[in-house]
């Protein structure tokens, strides 16, 4: 019995009807890519993976561009960037070798950047460079070697020169609160509380002000 359906689309064309019938047999063709889509990757062109050995000894050498740092600051670079722990003590061991790495130099170089002494920006005493020393990871020896060399009387001088310095803002407050002030500002600096209150005791008198005699 003659079905009564309509001719297909390609009937009378061959390779309407083959190409047809491909597209049947093989599944619905894959879309076509966006206009404004961007191309695949280039793999060839990207080259291979880098060396991790050579990334972590870049990332190494740029931290190291401009200051020094201590050894526990690389470690947490190079394990911020997930370089294998292994590899890390390698390439750090090394450093160390070659003098690229060096607490003992850092911890000096840190006590006359921030310390006391001529050319110091922040002023800050002992014990205050001390903490800052442990944050970084250098060791409590090693710190403490590069602490002696602090000379007591340059302290003094700091403090005092801090002192002096906000004094000149410290102009329309009482004896009492200045010396509030002044006292709170060198320990956050370091400085003992014997030598804060005499120091600042000190200065007041000279800059012509009644100190408190006990604090």
């Amino acid at each position: 019995m003659r079905e009564d359906r309509p001719a297909p689309s390609w009937a009378g064309d061959v390779t309407a009807g083959v190409d047809a019938w491909t597209r049947r047999a093989s599944g619905p063709a894959p879309a076509a890519p966006a206009p404004d889509a961007p191309p695949p990757p280039d793999r060839a062109a990207q080259g291979p993976d880098a060396d991790p050995e050579s990334v972590a000894r870049t990332i190494l050498l740029d931290q190291l561009t401009g200051r020094a740092r201590s050894r526990r600051e690389l470690s947490d670079k190079l394990a911020s960037k997930n370089v294998p722990p292994e590899l890390a003590t390698r390439l750090l061991d090394r450093f160390e070798e070659v003098g690229l790495v060096d607490d003992e130099a850092f911890a000096r170089a840190w006590v006359a950047g921030r310390g006391s002494g001529p050319g110091s920006s922040k002023r800050l005493a002992r014990r205050a460079l001390a903490q800052e020393l442990r944050r970084k990871g250098v060791d409590d020896e090693v710190a403490r070697e590069a602490l002696d060399e602090i000379d007591p009387a340059e302290e003094e001088e700091a403090a005092r020169a801090l002192v002096r310095k906000k004094l000149r803002s410290l102009s329309r407050v009482d004896d009492v609160v200045a010396t509030r002030r002044l006292v709170g500002m060198l320990a956050r600096k370091g400085y003992g509380s014997g030598l804060a209150f005499a120091v600042v005791r000190d200065e007041l008198a000279q800059a012509g002000r009644d100190g408190v005699e006990e604090y």
